[in-house]
């Protein structure tokens, strides 16, 4: 049984664009009027709500990513995010959604104990003997001759707006709008506001909130002067993101005769000095224990995991295994159930997961447990390939039913997909469509083009030919499509051209991360209506002569195929 998840799973994007259609689908003017009871008595709402028929069962119980702590929110009362989330949430889709996702969850989670009560000592032996097995294996891979450092940039794009408005340092700000939060400052982290989360909910946790609209020329300028002077330290750098990246400073180490803590030190100075900006890091012996480690001092601030055997083993041993990337809430939970909560507990119990998880997952398992990540750098594109894997274009909207407002929202979003491709001189072959009801069925359509293609009136014919048979979604309930991104999968070749890995291009996977196949229940459906309407383009051109990638196959075009996935 594998439930790994994704970390982020905390990214949610709620699917809408006013505030009146945010409380139609999160709550009732009553839930509106009780979070704001909450927030103005938060120890006389609670004890109501204590006292209340069945409370017990209710938003006590409940179970919400925004109650996870990021960096700033150390002294947030999560039991007040908890009710006020809950009270604005309850009845709306979403709420309904995430119930019968842990509905799912739950089932699964009985049955994998029911397992775990079906095994014998013998059996337990058995599989304690192949993790044994596995764990030597392990330990004869484990690398402590490298340096690296996690580059995490504070708050980011909160960050940047406060550079062009410095009022905005000493009040709650966040970026985004009464639908969504891209992220919150530290001033508004103090309330409980997070990426990620609605902001009508963010406002009703703290009313003084203020919104900056997002404006990504100016967070994409503020990265390329975080990557110049992060190439001076590594030039090969990857980034996970737009404001995080991961550096082997082993040979700059040697070179200027410096500690990784060193290395940190000026590279957070510089970072400053070129940019504004702060950033906090992590280093380590792997891009893992580094990754970990950034999370330890933010913001601005670094630490340092020596690499030595018994210090890794010593950190580990008391890591939460939510503190793990890519082991989210789900598995979490899952874990929790058979006594997992710490890293220690996972060499302690890796018989019983043995037996009950797959190979890859307990791989990941057992190298977690061990601090063991991976200490190299992807291997980069070949010549004339693309670097990266896909380029996307999403837009939030009220939700639209007839098939003419979705036509033109799919011709919006080609238009914006199609100029994308033509500025970094990109062309795909095979076009998947992908969008979400707001009864979060989640449908997938995809075909084989004749030839590569980066062109508004090529992508809009092909994409409203997979569109077409969808429509009219959902008839039953003709209003329930919340939302259209549009994504063009295969990312920019600008790496392989250029050998260099930038803020804003995606790298291969960080050191700890799951492959595709050992993503959890929620990979999927990790929000609600995260992703309700995309258009992917891959399979790319040679950008020198327009011919075929090496590694892609010429195919006659194929009938479009359907995939449905409740998220």
């Amino acid at each position: 049984m594998d439930l790994l998840d994704d970390e982020e799973d905390d990214s949610l994007d709620y699917g809408f664009d006013q505030e009146e259609e945010c409380f139609q689908a999160f709550g009732s003017a009553d839930h509106v009027l009780a979070a704001d009871q909450a927030r103005a008595d938060p120890t006389a709402a609670q004890a109501a709500a204590a006292s209340a028929p069945g409370s017990s069962k209710q938003w006590q119980n409940y179970e919400t990513v925004f109650t996870n702590a990021k960096a700033g929110m150390a002294g947030v009362n999560k039991e007040l995010v908890k009710q006020v989330v809950y009270e604005m949430s309850k009845d709306s889709p979403h709420f309904k959604n995430e119930q019968r996702k842990q509905q799912q969850t739950d089932q699964r989670t009985q049955k994998m104990l029911a397992r775990s009560k079906q095994l014998s000592a013998h059996e337990l032996e058995g599989h304690t003997r192949q993790m044994d097995k596995k764990l030597a294996a392990l330990k004869a891979t484990q690398d402590l001759t490298r340096t690296w450092i996690h580059c995490d940039m504070d708050a980011f794009y909160a960050a940047v707006e406060e550079l062009h408005d410095p009022s905005l340092k000493s009040k709650p700000m966040a970026v985004g709008g009464i639908g969504m939060i891209c992220t919150a400052n530290y001033e508004a982290r103090k309330y409980g506001v997070r990426a990620a989360m609605p902001g009508f909910i963010g406002r009703r946790l703290c009313p003084q909130l203020l919104f900056a609209k997002p404006d990504f020329s100016k967070y994409t300028k503020a990265a390329e002067g975080v990557r110049a002077v992060l190439r001076l330290y590594d030039p090969e750098f990857e980034c996970a993101s737009l404001d995080e990246a991961y550096l082997d400073v082993t040979d700059y180490c040697q070179a200027h005769n410096m500690t990784g803590a060193e290395v940190a030190q000026a590279l957070r100075s510089q970072v400053h000095a070129a940019t504004q900006l702060t950033c906090s890091c992590g280093v380590a012996a792997n891009r893992l224990l580094a990754k970990i480690c950034s999370d330890i001092n933010k913001p601005n601030g670094q630490a340092v995991l020596p690499s030595e055997p018994g210090a890794i083993r010593k950190f580990m041993e008391e890591l939460p295994v939510r503190k793990v990337p890519m082991i989210g809430r789900v598995t979490e939970g899952m874990l929790r159930q058979l006594g997992v909560t710490k890293c220690a507990d996972l060499l302690a119990s890796r018989g019983l997961l043995g037996a009950l998880y797959s190979d890859i997952a307990t791989d990941h398992f057992m190298a977690v447990a061990l601090g063991i990540g991976r200490t190299t750098h992807g291997e980069p594109a070949r010549e004339g390939e693309a670097g990266r894997k896909g380029k996307s274009v999403e837009r939030t909207f009220a939700a639209i039913s007839s098939p003419a407002e979705q036509d033109a929202k799919c011709a919006e979003l080609a238009e914006k997909l199609a100029a994308d491709l033509q500025s970094e001189g990109l062309k795909g072959k095979t076009l998947t469509l992908k969008l979400k009801a707001i009864s979060f069925e989640v449908r997938t359509r995809a075909a084989t083009l004749p030839q590569h293609v980066d062109s508004l009136e090529a992508i809009l014919a092909a994409a409203l030919r997979l569109l077409r048979p969808e429509q009219p979604i959902d008839a039953a309930r003709p209003a329930e499509t919340s939302t259209v991104p549009s994504s063009l999968s295969p990312d920019s070749d600008r790496a392989a051209q250029t050998g260099e890995a930038g803020m804003g291009q995606e790298p291969a996977r960080a050191s700890g991360s799951m492959p595709a196949d050992m993503s959890g229940p929620s990979q999927q459906g990790a929000g609600p209506a995260s992703q309700p309407f995309e258009l992917s383009l891959r399979d790319w051109a040679d950008p020198a002569t327009s011919s075929q990638v090496p590694g892609t196959q010429q195919t006659a075009p194929s009938e479009s195929r359907q995939e449905r996935v409740q998220s």
